[in-house]
C-alpha cells in the first residue's frame, strides 16, 4: 500500500510539473478572438436617465434577479453621490425604483455613496446573479464625507442588503475597508481611491476569495491606474501587489471602472481610459488574463468611443454581458443630453 501511495504521488508530481507555468501574457490572436466576441458596433442610443433631468447618472451594474434585470447606478446632484436602483425587463426600457444609499448628517461617508454591486456571476453568458456570502448580498461603494464631485479624499466602504432589488437603505460598515492613508497604500493609490469592483476569486488565484479591482491616484502621482486588493471575509482588505494592473503613467491620464468577465479559461477585464491622446475623450477598453493578475492590454480599435451627440465628450465607464447570444455594453454617456446611459450592442435591435 506505501509503494502505491508513493507512485501515485510520483503521477502526480509529474502531471503537475508537465503543465508549465499558468501563462502570464495573452496572444494577438488570442486578444483579437476577445475583440470579435465582445465588440459592439450598434449605438442603440440613450436607455436611461434620471427623471429629474438636473440630475447626472453614472456607472450601471446590472444583475438579474428573480425574473427581472435590475440596475443599480449613482447620482450626482451637487452635494455628492447617492446610489439607486431601476428594473427593466428586456434590458433597454428602464424604470427607476428610488434610492438605496443616501445622503447621511455624519459619518465618514456622509456626502458621498457611489455603489457598484460585488460577488456577480462572472460567466460571460451566464445567468449574472449575485452571490450572497454569509446569508448577505455585498455591494462596494465609493465613500467620503466632503460635498462636492468626488471631492477629499474618497475610500472604499461596504454595504449589504438580505434582498438586492428591494428598495431600502443597505447597511454600511462604520469605516473605510481601503483608504488613501492605509499602512499598506501603494505609491499610485496615496492620493485618493475612486470606483470598485468586487469578484469571488474560486479558484483563489491570489491565495485569498475575494479580489477587489479598483482605480485611484496617488499623492504625487497625478493619473488614475487600476490596482488590487484580496479579502477572504469582505471586511478586511489588503493590497495585492505593488504596481498598478493597468495604467499609462502619464500625468493627466484614466485607466478606471474595471469589470471582469470570463470567456472560457481567459478572464476580460473591461474598463475606461480617458485623456490618453490629448484630446479631451474617454472610450471603453478591455485587458485579458489568465489568472486574474497578469493582464494584456488590448492595443486596438476602442470598443466604444464619442461618436453621437449624446456621447460627444464621454463614452466610458462600461458594464458589459452577453445574454441570449447578444452583447450588451452599457456606458456612461457625456455629450448633449447631459450624463445618461447608453448602450451599444452586437448586432442591431
Amino acid at each position: 500500500m506505501t509503494i502505491r501511495i508513493a507512485f501515485l504521488f510520483c503521477v502526480v508530481l509529474v502531471f503537475y510539473n508537465c503543465r508549465g507555468p499558468v501563462e502570464t501574457v495573452v496572444s494577438k490572436e488570442t486578444m483579437q478572438e476577445i475583440y470579435e466576441e465582445i465588440r459592439t458596433p450598434y449605438k442603440h442610443g440613450i436607455v436611461f436617465k434620471h427623471p429629474d433631468s438636473t440630475k447626472m447618472i453614472d456607472s450601471p451594474s446590472i444583475f438579474w434577479w428573480k425574473h427581472t434585470w435590475c440596475m443599480t447606478y449613482i447620482i450626482f446632484d451637487g452635494r455628492g453621490y447617492e446610489t439607486w436602483l431601476a428594473e427593466s425587463k428586456d434590458l433597454v426600457n428602464w424604470t427607476s425604483k428610488g434610492r438605496i444609499m443616501s445622503f447621511t448628517d455624519s459619518g465618514w461617508d456622509a456626502n458621498q455613496k457611489a455603489g457598484y454591486m460585488s460577488l456577480l456571476n462572472i460567466k460571460w453568458g451566464g445567468n449574472y446573479k449575485p452571490y450572497p456570502y454569509e446569508g448577505k448580498y455585498w455591494m462596494s461603494y465609493l465613500g467620503g464625507p466632503v460635498k462636492g464631485y468626488e471631492a477629499g479624499k474618497l475610500g472604499v466602504g461596504m454595504a449589504y442588503t438580505d434582498e438586492p432589488s428591494t428598495v431600502k437603505e443597505w447597511q454600511r460598515l462604520n469605516r473605510p475597508v481601503l483608504a488613501a492613508n492605509d499602512k499598506d497604500a501603494n505609491w499610485y493609490d496615496r492620493g485618493t481611491i475612486f470606483k470598485s469592483y468586487v469578484i469571488r476569486d474560486r479558484k483563489k488565484h491570489t491565495g485569498s476569495k475575494f479580489i477587489m479591482y479598483y482605480n485611484a491616484a496617488g499623492d504625487t502621482a497625478r493619473y488614475e491606474s487600476i490596482g488590487m486588493a484580496v479579502s477572504n471575509d469582505m471586511v478586511n482588505w489588503i493590497r495585492y501587489g505593488s504596481q498598478p494592473l493597468i495604467s499609462r503613467y502619464k500625468k493627466g491620464t484614466i485607466c478606471g471602472d474595471a469589470q471582469i468577465t470570463r470567456i472560457g479559461d481567459l478572464y476580460v477585464m473591461f474598463y475606461f481610459g480617458a485623456f490618453w491622446n490629448g484630446d479631451g475623450h474617454a472610450y471603453d477598453r478591455f485587458a485579458c488574463s489568465y489568472d486574474l493578475i497578469h493582464w494584456t492590454d488590448w492595443d486596438g480599435a476602442d470598443l466604444i468611443r464619442p461618436s453621437e451627440p449624446y456621447d460627444s465628450t464621454y463614452a466610458h465607464k462600461p458594464f458589459v454581458i452577453k445574454w441570449k447570444g447578444r452583447v450588451y455594453h452599457f456606458y456612461n454617456a457625456v455629450g448633449d443630453r447631459g450624463r445618461v446611459i447608453a448602450l451599444a450592442t452586437s448586432d442591431k435591435l
